[in-house]
């Protein structure tokens, strides 16, 4: 039993009394009961203090930095996915939307992937910048990354705004949980994105004018149910407006501003120096159930004319970038496009070298030896697999014995190969898996990617996937990467650790042999590219392994 403790022995000095007996508080204040809280309010005081924001430019365009500090892939025209190739991808949708806008306003593209720009350091430059206006390209697996830049630019006075084959088809589900984001811009952004700013431009910017203001007293919104393809906000209400119509004619698209790119920091494989892209064309005739061509531009098939091609060449000419991949849904899909167009270069006698990519079914002999005389050196073959059955299922309209004629051509011409599988397509079994990893030794491909299915929004396979119950419980967007996980559990076939190590299991069958190998000797040998290759093979071991 614990002793007592006699507190008459310690000396303690003893306090007054009340009358009533009770002892006398020694402090100068009667105690209170409890009494209505009235907690300060230091908001008037730090508005006065406030200084007016020095913007320095009107509109930041953004691509955010990753959420694990690698490479990440993001476009206005693709999909979010890991480079394990170490190719970086030139923000041109960025530049173009630049140029929908310029000179009117000032504007900044910020390529954090290709500067290899800590969030640190891109919240500097945001806090430097203080743009007006913040737009981002967003992707499924970098979503709340993508939000959190958003975040920071909408805490630091910008209105905000995003787009991109994720957010399209997912306008209220994107809006709704990240209040930070003002505007979607649904569709082929560039004339939505226009209208917006330059509408937003001509009310009073209330932080720049009176930094005293609170928000209730700042100017009214002006009515944005007019511009077409935006999702907004009125008061608490998202509004999704009518969509746009597609742009009828892409020559009447301004010439990106490819100088506010680091053109120094992009990269390809086997290639030096500078490169980026050109945007040939948008839409694609096929119709294959996995392609995120049904969210951007679906069937309808638009092409530049090769006339304003080739001045976009002859513009990156003379921005010292010789160096160029063609960028399409479908680069071959119109045959007098491309004939003319590598007819001009040859006339022309520009010196350029440039990739494109192509289906195995709209190419012919005659053409691919045009192109390669016109400087096409390589070309992105979407194959997908070695298994007629499974090309059948998602409605790819070719077949193997057109994937080897194709390359066996283009090889004929000079052009590398560059072959792209996926692994795990409705359908899918061990046995159609080995069909196209033997199907892939026996093409003559410079270079293999082997993704895994990944449904993305809006897609048939998408719809596919959720009517089927195949999404793998609990999914979040940021799972959904071809490149590195997939999400899909099919009921009586291959579940999600299956794919993954099928897809492992396929590139290390494919990559392991001579001729690889020897590929990747070449790119240890190409002046300018050491570092990186070497950063290719370290990160595909990593992850064969894992």
């Amino acid at each position: 039993m614990a002793k007592s403790i006699d507190l008459t022995v310690l000396d303690v000095p003893t306090p007054p009394k009340n009358g009533d007996g009770t002892h006398r508080n020694l402090g100068t204040n009667a105690v209170r009961g409890a009494t209505p809280a009235r907690y300060p309010d230091a908001g008037p005081a730090i508005r006065a203090a406030r200084r007016k924001i020095v913007r320095k430019v009107d509109v930041l365009l953004v691509n955010p930095p990753s959420p694990d500090g690698a490479i990440w892939i993001r476009s206005q025209h693709r999909v979010g996915r890991r480079s394990r190739e170490n190719m970086i991808w030139p923000q041109v949708s960025l530049a173009q939307l630049a140029a929908m806008i310029y000179p009117a306003l000032t504007v900044e593209i910020v390529d954090a992937i290709a500067e290899r720009m800590t969030w640190q350091q891109f919240e500097a430059i945001l806090r430097d910048r203080r743009p007006r206006f913040y737009i981002t390209q967003v992707t499924a697996p970098t979503l709340t990354n993508d939000m959190y830049g958003v975040f920071l630019a909408k805490s630091l006075g910008a209105s905000t705004m995003a787009f991109g084959t994720h957010v399209t088809p997912m306008v209220r589900e994107t809006l709704e949980p990240f209040p930070a984001l003002d505007f979607v811009l649904r569709g082929e952004p560039e004339y939505t994105f226009k209208e917006l700013v330059e509408t937003l431009a001509s009310t009073p910017d209330v932080a720049v004018e009176d930094p005293t203001a609170t928000p209730s007293e700042s100017a009214p919104e002006p009515d944005l149910s007019g511009i077409l393809g935006l999702g907004w906000r009125r008061g608490q209400e998202i509004v999704v407006n009518q969509d746009r119509p597609f742009v009828p004619s892409l020559d009447d698209l301004p010439m990106p501003l490819h100088h506010l790119l680091p053109l120094d920091k992009y990269r390809i494989p086997l290639v030096k120096g500078s490169y980026t892209f050109i945007v040939t064309g948008r839409g694609c005739t096929a119709g294959c159930t996995y392609c995120i061509k049904h969210v951007s531009y679906q069937y309808s098939v638009r092409t530049r004319s090769p006339e304003n091609i080739l001045a976009e060449l002859q513009l990156l000419a003379k921005l010292g970038v010789h160096n160029v991949h063609m960028y399409a849904d479908l680069f071959t899909v119109s045959r007098d496009q491309v004939v003319q167009i590598c007819k001009l270069i040859i006339q022309s006698g520009l010196k350029v070298r440039w990739t494109c990519n192509s289906r195995v079914d709209y190419v012919d002999e005659e053409m691919l030896r045009l192109m390669g005389r016109a400087g096409c050196w390589m070309i992105s073959w979407g194959i997908e697999s070695g298994s007629e059955l499974i090309l059948k299922n998602a409605r790819k309209g070719a077949d193997p014995k057109k994937a080897a004629r194709a390359l066996r051509w283009a090889k004929a011409a000079g052009i590398k190969n560059w072959g792209y599988f996926i692994i795990g397509l409705p359908g899918e079994s061990e046995e159609t898996i080995k069909e196209t990893i033997a199907f892939s030794k026996t093409l003559p491909l410079d270079l293999a990617l082997f993704h895994v299915a990944a449904p993305y929004p809006g897609t048939p396979f998408f719809f596919q996937v959720m009517e089927n119950g195949w999404f793998r419980s609990g999914t979040q967007w940021e799972e959904v990467d071809m490149d590195g996980s997939t999400v899909l559990d099919y009921a009586d076939g291959l579940k999600a650790e299956d794919l993954e190590r099928w897809q492992k299991r396929a590139w290390r069958e494919w990559a392991f042999r001579p001729g690889p190998a020897m590929t990747y000797l070449k790119m240890l040998a190409t002046p300018g590219a050491l570092r990186s290759a070497i950063e290719v093979g370290v990160r595909h071991l990593a992850w064969a392994k894992s």
